[in-house]
């Protein structure tokens, strides 16, 4: 990897941390139902966008080192699985059942159909 590439994709995963930071402040500050749905707008779009860059990726529009930059520095930056987990566990310690099951599943199927939907938009190009 190149100093280049590698300097860009810090650069994205700081961008995509900004952006997380923003996105998450403004859906919870429109949100007050004790569900972190700014964590699953976050994983979403994130599954999403690194859906469509994959398709990207492999309609060989966008290089390899523009997919580590974008995929794995920005999007990496951007979405937080940790947080997702994190926010289940608060959900179980509040007796929130309900809302921590749907937050882990409903977070793993909304990421895989949403990065089912960017492939596909990213391969009709």
């Amino acid at each position: 990897m190149s100093p280049w590439i590698f300097l860009l994709t810090m650069l994205g995963g700081g961008i995509g941390a900004a952006s997380r930071f923003v996105v998450d402040g403004l859906v919870m500050r429109h949100v007050h139902n004790g569900y972190p749905w700014g964590t699953s707008v976050i994983n979403t779009s994130g599954s999403l966008i690194l859906g469509f860059l994959t398709g990207l990726a492999d309609s060989s529009i966008l290089n390899s080192s523009w997919m580590f930059v974008l995929g794995v520095g920005m999007m990496g930056g951007y979405t937080t699985f940790s947080t997702a987990i994190v926010d289940t566990v608060h959900l179980l310690q509040k007796r929130s059942y309900g809302w921590a099951l749907a937050n882990a599943a409903g977070m793993l199927v909304a990421g895989i159909v949403a990065a089912f939907i960017g492939l596909g938009l990213g391969r009709l190009f």
